[in-house]
């Protein structure tokens, strides 16, 4: 089963890319520490080291696709996950899909469905909407 959440922001979808994609950015507005390449085929680690992957696609502006991960996985087990950016109006609608996570029971949740499509509006959304607002 896929994750699919949308949330709007009052930003450019360039101003958003770069949010996601700038390990300064990111930390700022996460308040955690993160490193990230800027390039395709480049490795991140976000949330001081809890999740990590790789860019895989990097379209500025319109969309980033990684291969994410998050640290408790076993070896090897990665999740896609797509952030698509569109515009809307003055704003931008960041649409984030999620495949290929591990089934089962996650240490926090009865699944790491449940585990991860409660925590994308927690660790991701709330926290942009706050910094973008400022």
């Amino acid at each position: 089963m896929s994750i699919h959440q949308e949330v709007s922001y009052p930003v450019s979808p360039e101003r958003l890319f770069d949010l996601l994609t700038d390990e300064a950015q990111f930390a700022s507005a996460t308040g955690v520490p993160a490193r990230m390449g800027r390039g395709e085929g480049a490795p991140f680690s976000l949330f001081d080291g809890h999740v990590e992957g790789r860019h895989i696609e990097l379209v500025p502006g319109r969309r980033i696709v990684q291969a994410w991960r998050g640290v408790d996985w076993e070896p090897g087990a990665y999740s896609v996950v797509r952030f698509t950016l569109r515009p809307e109006g003055a704003g931008t609608t960041l649409v984030l899909d999620q495949e290929a996570y591990p089934e089962g029971a996650s240490p926090l949740y009865p699944s790491w469905h449940e585990h991860l499509a409660t925590n994308w509006p927690v660790f991701y959304f709330g926290p942009f909407a706050k910094h973008l607002a400022a």
